[in-house]
């Protein structure tokens, strides 16, 4: 079974459509948990959170929920960033395939089926292709990409199924990334030949391309990219991240 591992941070705007695409879009039979690990949100998102669940009983550190199709959800709170929330949130899954997902981040129809039948052919990692919530020609161009399993184009907008032993055995998220962490866990998956990319659209928001610029922000992309490659730390990463994005 499938544990979803959601984190977020003042993500009012996207959780509610996404806990209701996720319900509407799977089978609760190959659900075990739903786990929105929260990173410190002042906007709401808890709360629109709880209008999907049959009890309100809350906590500080922890809040267990059952969606109307009786998967279960549960609210966990922890320091900010995202490497240290979905590592929280893989501690405390029940499932042994881990999911994790961007707030703004629609798998297809039947999702969970896929990832369950690819594990059972002996993939225990991968993502979707994606396609971007956007006509922009070079933003289509990027969507298109996606369905060709190459480095290069791996992001965790794509989204991130595991098996929970390979997750383990990797050691997770590294926490020293703030930013890139997708993509650190991607690479030690490419290395022991453990990824496939499912042919089917994921959908993704383009709101930060909106924001920064697409030029811009592809440009700024790029940069990091090789600048990791290059050998740059994840100090580095970051301070080169808040000074041109953030």
């Amino acid at each position: 079974m499938i544990s979803i591992i959601i984190p977020v941070l003042n993500e009012a705007e996207n959780i509610g459509k996404l806990l209701q695409h996720l319900r509407k879009n799977s089978d609760s039979d190959n659900i075990s948990d739903i786990i929105v690990v929260d990173g410190g949100s002042i906007d709401g998102t808890k709360d629109i959170v709880l209008q999907f669940v049959s009890s309100s009983d809350y906590q500080d550190s922890e809040t267990r929920l059952e969606l109307t199709n009786q998967i279960a959800v549960r609210l966990l709170n922890s320091p900010k960033g995202r490497a240290k929330q979905m590592n929280i949130g893989a501690k405390h899954s029940k499932g042994d395939i881990l999911y994790f997902l961007h707030a703004d981040s629609f798998p297809p129809k039947h999702f969970d089926r896929y990832i369950i039948n690819e594990v059972r052919k002996g993939n225990k990692a991968g993502c979707f292709r994606m396609q971007f919530e956007s006509n922009h020609w070079w933003l289509r161009l990027a969507s298109w990409l996606t369905q060709f399993s190459w480095r290069a184009c791996r992001g965790g907008d794509q989204s991130q199924f595991i098996t929970k032993s390979l997750f383990e055995a990797i050691g997770g998220y590294n926490e020293n990334y703030i930013i890139y962490e997708d993509n650190i866990l991607i690479n030690e998956l490419y290395k022991r030949k453990q990824f496939v990319v499912i042919n089917k659209k994921l959908k993704t928001s383009a709101r930060l391309y909106k924001k920064v610029g697409i030029w811009k922000l592809q440009y700024h992309f790029w940069t990091i990219y090789i600048k990791r490659w290059l050998g740059a730390s994840a100090d580095e990463m970051l301070a080169y991240y808040k000074r041109n994005i953030a």
